[in-house]
């Protein structure tokens, strides 16, 4: 239930380790993380819960401004797609009230959708612990892309009577560890370059 958090936890965990490497009287301080967001379109599987767009939003902004009265600058480490639109939204407003704020995904170059190759190949990388190797069963590999429109009418169930999007028997801990330096490296330069887009998403 805690899959999409904990690879934000983690990735958030190894950016800030490589910022404090990097200069360690940078200040760069690491909150716990939000464990609920918008996902919706899970909601046809048991163990889905959600808050929804509108919630997170308001969320993201009242967390913002609080934060932003003490702290220079603020990143939003994001683990879940369907958390975009809130991010996006509450980022866009922190950034016209006068704050400097971010966000950036957890993203892997060919990276599956949900609970396929990516996911548990991370999971077997930091937390081997809470996978279940035996129940590991292959979804819908089609490319992200070509579910959206299927997804948005119907949520997941739509595109997969498992929930799983991509193939989890595929999955490895070498993998997940070369997936979790990428999502580490990659957040890491974002960060770095710190160019936000009008949405406050860092490029």
């Amino acid at each position: 239930m805690d899959t999409d958090t904990r690879i934000a936890e983690a990735v958030a965990r190894g950016v800030a380790e490589r910022l404090w490497e990097a200069d360690h009287d940078s200040g760069w301080m690491l909150a716990p993380p939000i464990g609920y967001g918008a996902s919706g379109e899970h909601e046809s599987f048991p163990g889905t819960v959600s808050i929804g767009t509108s919630a997170l939003r308001l969320l993201l902004v009242e967390f913002g401004r609080s934060a932003a009265s003490w702290a220079q600058r603020l990143v939003f480490v994001n683990g879940h797609g369907g958390n975009a639109e809130a991010l996006a939204a509450a980022t866009a407003l922190l950034r016209y009230e006068g704050r400097d704020v971010g966000w950036c995904s957890c993203g892997a170059e060919g990276a599956d959708a949900h609970a396929g190759h990516t996911e548990t190949s991370v999971l077997l990388h930091i937390s081997p612990e809470v996978v279940r190797l035996s129940e590991r069963v292959p979804g819908n590999s089609a490319p992200l892309a070509e579910l959206l429109p299927a997804m948005r009418s119907g949520g997941v169930a739509a595109v997969s009577e498992l929930g799983v999007l991509g193939d989890p028997t595929t999955a490895t801990a070498a993998d997940g560890a070369r997936l979790f330096a990428e999502m580490v490296d990659g957040a890491v330069g974002r960060i770095a370059r710190w160019k936000p887009d009008r949405d406050g998403m860092l490029t």
